[in-house]
């Protein structure tokens, strides 16, 4: 059985995000989103926020599931059998940060490979710290993001 891990803050879930669990969930026959959380990282959304929109957001595919995770990725890929992590890339930039994780996790565990997915091109601006800035101003961000998405994040600049 194949399964594959897709880590990610996910804070907020963007149509990028939602693309590559599409495409991955064809290609796996579970794909495990992992929705992570870092004490060091300021967030928008609390965990339990983040994985409510993301089980929302993937109820249409039947092999994805949603799950929180506060400790290393491999771990949890160790945890469910798990040889696969993927990781979505949108430039040179991501690629860079991403294949030197891919490297400090192969290291940790040789039996988890890393696979790369390039995003669409329609998707190359998306960015979670672009919208959230974007929508702190008032900015559209329906382009960007599923409705019940854009609608919890103007809602949570509403009350700042």
């Amino acid at each position: 059985m194949s399964i594959a891990v897709f880590p990610g803050s996910f804070d907020p879930p963007t149509y990028g995000h939602l693309n590559i669990i599409e495409r991955a969930s064809r290609l796996f026959e579970t794909l495990d989103v992992v929705v992570a959380v870092n004490p060091d990282k300021k967030y928008l959304f609390s965990a339990d926020e983040r994985v409510a929109m993301m089980k929302t957001l993937t109820e249409p595919y039947r092999n994805v599931t949603v799950h929180l995770w506060d400790k290393l990725i491999v771990e949890y890929a160790e945890k469910v059998k798990a040889n696969v992590l993927l990781r979505g890339i949108r430039n040179t930039n991501d690629f860079a940060y991403e294949f030197d994780l891919s490297l400090m996790n192969h290291n940790l565990n040789s039996n988890i490979e890393t696979l790369f997915i390039p995003t669409e091109q329609r998707y190359v601006i998306v960015k979670s710290s672009s919208i959230k800035e974007l929508a702190m101003f008032g900015g559209d961000i329906s382009a960007m993001v599923p409705p019940v998405v854009a609608e919890a994040v103007k809602s949570r600049y509403a009350k700042r």
